[in-house]
C-alpha cells in the first residue's frame, strides 16, 4: 500500500512557473484526455526517451504509441503534489493516482530533462 504524500503547499506556485514543455505534457496527460499530438510531440526533442513501466520510448512514433495506449489502460484521477526544479536542465514532479489500476493508488514521480525548450528525456516510476 502507497502512503498518500500530502500536498506540497508550493506546489500550486511552483505549478505556474513550469517550462512550457512541461505544461503541454501535463495538459496532453489528463487522465480521460485524448492527448492532441500535435500540441504534445513539439514537446519533446525528435530523439526524446521516455521510460515507463520498464519501457523505454525513443523518439516522436515511439512517445505517439506509448501515450496512445498508457492512457487508455485504466481510469484514475490524479493530483499534482510536488513540483521541483532541480536546475536548469532538471524538474521532478509527483502525482497522487487513484483509479482501478492494481493497488487503486500510486504516487508517481515523472523526472524530466530539458534541452533549451524540449524535454529530453522523461522517466516515470513510483
Amino acid at each position: 500500500m502507497t502512503i498518500p504524500t500530502p500536498p506540497d503547499p508550493t506546489v500550486a506556485e511552483t505549478a505556474k512557473h513550469l517550462p512550457p514543455a512541461i505544461t503541454a505534457y501535463l495538459r496532453e496527460s489528463q487522465p480521460g484526455r485524448k492527448a492532441n499530438f500535435h500540441d504534445l510531440l513539439p514537446a519533446f526533442a525528435e530523439d526524446a526517451t521516455v521510460l515507463d513501466d520498464g519501457n523505454t520510448y525513443t523518439g516522436h512514433d515511439e512517445i505517439r504509441h506509448w501515450r496512445e495506449t498508457a492512457a487508455s489502460e485504466f481510469t484514475y484521477t490524479q493530483e499534482l503534489t510536488h513540483a521541483e526544479q532541480l536546475d536548469d536542465k532538471h524538474w521532478v514532479l509527483t502525482h497522487h493516482l487513484e483509479g482501478n489500476f492494481p493497488g487503486g493508488e500510486v504516487d508517481l514521480i515523472y523526472r524530466f530533462t530539458l534541452e533549451g525548450d524540449v524535454i529530453t528525456s522523461l522517466e516515470i516510476a513510483p
